[in-house]
């Protein structure tokens, strides 16, 4: 999982911060009130930098938490309107962008849920001002990747059970095979006899993708034109693939969610958690391109 950058997780609890700069006091009763605070935890170190980075002298916190609460409108050259300033730029591209992303991300479409403010706020300025905190940073990034990926999972369990059916139903037709312990099925549309690729093998491919729902969101025949594709930059799926297909071959393959996008969407035809159809024809193995040859130095 990606890292969250400093300015996600600051977004929300910067909107209730008030005018003293003290953290105020934890509530973790839930896993979410957990998620906030390691949120605000795991980005202060982030958050101090950027603070520094954009001229905010330290003395002056204060007002750099009054400005990331009520946005700045007027420009000044001394330090303490300036610390202000930042505070309220912030303040205003995280709420307005980033804590609804954080929360979509969270909860997905339930919008009658969202991450607590309070506890993100308790985490992030305890970091800042090096205050006593109820973890290390390294166990605020911990949680944060863990509970996430739980809570992600939660909201979109609807999803991850209809790719799991989408799945279950080419285990159960005959007409395909599970290639060894991957999870991807597969059906021979074309039987080659070349050689095979490896993991650091550049390839020529037709390919035509769908999702779910039978909608083509990719096709090199559409096009008209094969894909040159190097093995070690395609999806974790094709990969898996290629490397069992002979050159000459056809292959129609039903690759899980785990082993295409995952828990990431890719585009408006494939949402997270989707598994993908392909038919994949390998119509060559490139050569790789000669590496110049270092001169031979004569010894006497």
């Amino acid at each position: 999982m990606k890292k969250i950058s400093f300015i996600a997780i600051a977004a929300a609890a910067i909107m209730t911060v008030s005018c003293g700069n003290k953290a105020p006091k934890a509530n973790l009763e839930s896993e979410a009130d957990t998620l906030a605070y390691s949120f605000g935890l795991s980005q202060a170190e982030g958050l101090k930098q950027a603070m520094l980075q954009n001229g905010v002298d330290t003395t002056m916190m204060d007002d750099f938490y009054k400005g990331l609460a009520e946005g700045a409108k007027m420009k000044a050259d001394d330090k303490s309107l300036q610390a202000y300033i930042v505070g309220i730029q912030m303040g205003q591209v995280i709420s307005q962008r980033m804590i609804p992303s954080l929360n979509q991300e969270c909860y997905g479409a339930d919008s009658t849920k969202t991450i607590s403010l309070n506890n993100l706020m308790a985490g992030l300025l305890a970091g800042i001002n090096g205050e006593k905190t109820e973890m290390t940073a390294e166990q605020a990034q911990a949680n944060v990747e863990r509970i996430m990926a739980a809570m992600k999972a939660e909201a979109n369990k609807d999803v991850i059970a209809k790719a799991e059916a989408f799945m279950k139903k080419y285990a159960a037709n005959k007409e395909y095979k599970q290639l060894g312990n991957t999870g991807i099925y597969f059906k021979v549309l074309k039987e080659g006899n070349g050689a095979k690729p490896t993991a650091e093998s550049t390839v020529k491919v037709n390919y035509e993708g769908k999702n779910m729902e039978g909608k083509v969101f990719d096709s090199s025949y559409e096009r008209k034109e094969p894909a040159t594709l190097a093995l070690a930059q395609v999806i974790k799926g094709w990969q898996e693939v290629l490397k069992e297909m002979p050159v000459g071959s056809t292959w129609e393959c039903v690759i899980p969610y785990n082993l295409a996008y995952g828990e990431q969407a890719a585009g408006e035809l494939i949402p997270a958690f989707s598994p993908l159809v392909f038919k994949v024809e390998l119509i060559s193995i490139e050569k790789a391109a000669a590496q110049p040859q270092m001169p031979q130095i004569q010894m006497n």
